[in-house]
């Protein structure tokens, strides 16, 4: 192995595939975005350099990104602090039982590998006022009709709108067994002899948790927030998915769908790449951010 590892020809063999890959597929097309963000570029139309016109629209003149740039933070804070919380809660528990714990890890995990455009479209008759929910209220007797109870994807009161609020908590139920999976996995790699030593020196299950078990899987937790982070922010299936296209105006938009519609439906692909730039120097930010305030140690486990 140090032989193959001291042979420079035949490193560049093995990185070669890998690196063309990610040239070919991911920083090209974004050198090319960040240079279309700066044109007026539309399909069947010549490319004309424009500057930070559509970076001065983007955050002066356009109300959408304002409410896309509001809806999308609120996502991300809502999705890390969530599924922190539930992912961590639903790893321990599994962790600490016997029977069933794989039947309970596919239960929780299955959303997670189905069509998020299904699952938008299942949970958008869940929530129509005259289906679901409401009809569900009705027949228990809460309300005596349907359209009298909360327009759950279409009421636009609040700063934020109840449609983005419930959108939120679907996709918490949809990508919460991909949290709690990435945890069960470093808390299985946690030696026991750890936890029978605390145990000797009278140290309770809940002490061992925050005391052990937290320090322990930070690196995991860093990992997780970030990939939660990153995902919400480029949120887009369920929400284009469960509210109807327009029927809320602009105050449904999350920074996904506003780079959408500018791009593919008004032709505005210029435009669409800017917000794209947008929210790429966000995840990055916010992946920087995530990993500098979860301080993470090295552990001999």
């Amino acid at each position: 192995m140090d032989r193959l590892l001291r042979n420079k020809k035949a490193i560049i063999l093995f990185i070669a595939p890998a690196f063309i890959l990610f040239t070919l597929v991911l920083f090209v097309p974004i050198c090319k975005a960040v240079y279309y963000s700066f044109c007026n570029y539309k399909t069947l139309h010549p490319i004309k350099f424009i500057g930070l016109n559509n970076y001065v629209k983007l955050f002066t003149k356009d109300r959408a990104m304002a409410a896309a740039l509001k809806n999308s933070i609120f996502f991300m804070i809502f999705s890390i602090v969530t599924q922190f919380v539930m992912g961590l809660f639903l790893a321990a528990l599994l962790t600490n039982i016997r029977r069933g714990r794989n039947l309970f890890k596919n239960i929780y995990y299955l959303p997670c590998v189905l069509s998020s455009a299904a699952l938008g479209l299942l949970w958008m008759f869940v929530f129509t006022p005259k289906l679901g929910i409401n009809q569900m209220m009705t027949s228990f007797g809460w309300i005596s009709d349907c359209t009298e109870g909360p327009q759950w994807l279409f009421n636009t009161d609040g700063y934020i709108i109840l449609p983005i609020i419930v959108i939120s908590f679907v996709a918490l139920w949809q990508y919460v067994g991909q949290s709690m999976m990435l945890y069960m996995a470093q808390i299985s790699g946690i030696s026991s002899d750890i936890y029978e030593a605390a145990a000797i020196d009278g140290c309770s299950k809940s002490q061992a948790f925050f005391r052990i078990t937290l320090p322990l899987i930070r690196p995991m937790i860093a990992t997780a927030m970030s990939l939660n982070a990153i995902g919400s922010l480029k949120f887009f299936d369920l929400v284009y998915n469960m509210i109807p296209e327009g029927f809320l105006g602009d105050k449904a938009h999350v920074l996904a769908t506003h780079m959408y519609t500018q791009a593919f439906k008004f032709n505005k692909l210029g435009y669409g790449s800017a917000i794209g730039c947008v929210l790429l120097v966000m995840c990055l930010v916010v992946t920087v951010i995530i990993n500098k305030f979860v301080k993470v140690e090295p552990y001999d486990m």
